[in-house]
């Protein structure tokens, strides 16, 4: 049984890498692959309970996901219809490519560590839409927008998912994690933004024609639902730590807040006026081949997790190998490939607290490189994936042109932290 299902998922992994050539949608694959993966582990187990029990934690674990894309999604396109945007377009002014480029990663890199990667991402490659004309230009910043969400979230115990799992866990706590990731994950950004930039020199930036889609907005109504709608993915983090509630909850909390305040703030227009303004229609506009591609893998990986096939690699890894550092740089790697959060997950059951205490370097190095390692291939993160829907990136464009650049932030990001730890302990 084991052996097929890793045929399996190597084979669904490698017709989605195939997407473009072979002209297979693949959030097609991604279903297949999952359909076939729980179809097999489903015969080979005696214990169909077990395997029913395990399926619903699988569903109840994605749809908190999924539930979270919506909103962050939507939220995001009821922003886009008002123009809020131009509450930051407004206010860049450079002309030059490479200093637009510097100032959404740096941005992207400290919005990701409040509102998580996921939604920093789908803020800022929104944003880049509306200031680049050049599909070229737009499918850059999109990959750099990726890996500065990534490097971003890491050193935030809420910007990304597998260090909020070590947060919870017990295995970090706030302030250490801040103290000790902060710097590595700014090399992890810093190194690719300069190899870039050299090669963008000279470049200005071409704006499209119509940046703004037209709307009967007044200010006052941009200003209302940017800020409002912004302000609710910034207390979403605020929200789970008050009420112990997922994030999920509170976007779709924050979404019902923020379709009353559109609902009242437009009562007065005909139908026709503020349909194109309501959050029915945001709905309409938000990619779900891209939701329905995070589900399939999603539920795919699950079965890898479910049938020990992780948690039993991880362990040849600390058998074989043995150095720590090592080992963690290793399974940041492979995050590129595999979802990191069950990686991360095994991990938590393979290292005892007793034998290593919370803030020790096993937790804090475990929590860069697999916040970071997937900026290595475009599925590699929740990031990655959004903005592949987004911007419809090719995954072999990424492997030719980013893959390189994030490995030198990664291995960069790691130098810097074992440095800084060996100076500090």
């Amino acid at each position: 049984m084991l052996s097929a299902l890793v045929i399996i998922f190597v084979v669904t992994y490698l017709v989605i890498t195939l997407e473009h050539p072979i002209k297979i949608n693949k959030s097609a694959t991604a279903l297949l692959g999952a359909g076939l993966l729980w179809t097999v582990y489903a015969l080979a187990t005696n214990d169909h309970l077990l395997v029913k029990h395990q399926l619903s934690e699988t569903i109840a674990s994605t749809a908190e996901i999924v539930f979270f894309l919506i909103g962050a999604m939507t939220i995001v396109e009821v922003i886009d219809a008002h123009n809020g945007f131009e509450v930051i377009t407004s206010r860049i002014k450079t002309t030059k490519l490479v200093s637009l480029l510097w100032i959404i990663s740096l941005i992207t890199f400290l919005i990701s560590a409040v509102l998580d990667n996921l939604t920093a991402t789908i803020v800022m490659v929104s944003l880049a839409r509306k200031l680049l004309k050049e599909p070229s230009d737009r499918l850059l910043f999109a990959a750099l927008i990726v890996i500065a969400a990534n490097a971003g979230g890491a050193w935030s115990p809420i910007g990304d998912v597998t260090t909020t799992m070590l947060w919870i866990g017990g295995q970090i706590t706030t302030l250490a994690i801040i103290k000790g990731l902060f710097i590595p994950s700014a090399v992890n950004l810093l190194a690719p933004l300069m190899v870039i930039s050299y090669s963008m020199r000279g470049k200005s930036i071409s704006a499209p024609t119509n940046t703004l889609k037209t709307s009967n907005t007044s200010m006052l109504e941009r200003n209302t639902v940017f800020y409002a709608g912004i302000g609710i993915l910034v207390l979403v983090p605020v929200f789970k730590t008050l009420t112990h509630l997922p994030p999920f909850m509170g976007i779709l909390f924050g979404l019902g807040i923020l379709w009353l305040i559109g609902d009242l703030m437009h009562s007065k227009k005909d139908d026709t006026e503020k349909e194109e303004l309501s959050l029915v229609h945001a709905l309409k506009q938000i990619d779900l081949s891209s939701i329905v591609f995070f589900i399939g893998i999603l539920l795919a990986v699950a079965t890898l997790e479910h049938s020990h096939i992780l948690q039993s690699f991880a362990g040849l890894l600390d058998k074989t190998i043995g150095r720590q550092d090592l080992i963690v740089t290793l399974l940041g790697l492979v995050s590129a490939i595999v979802d990191n959060v069950p990686l991360v997950a095994a991990s938590i059951g393979m290292y005892d607290l007793a034998q290593y205490p919370a803030d020790s370097f096993l937790w804090e190095f475990m929590a860069y490189c697999a916040g970071t390692g997937g900026s290595i291939l475009i599925i590699g993160s929740a990031a990655g994936v959004a903005a592949m829907g987004l911007e419809k990136i090719p995954f072999f464009w990424y492997v030719k042109k980013i893959s390189w650049l994030a490995l030198i932030g990664y291995f960069a990001g790691i130098a810097a932290y074992i440095t800084q730890y060996n100076l500090t302990h």
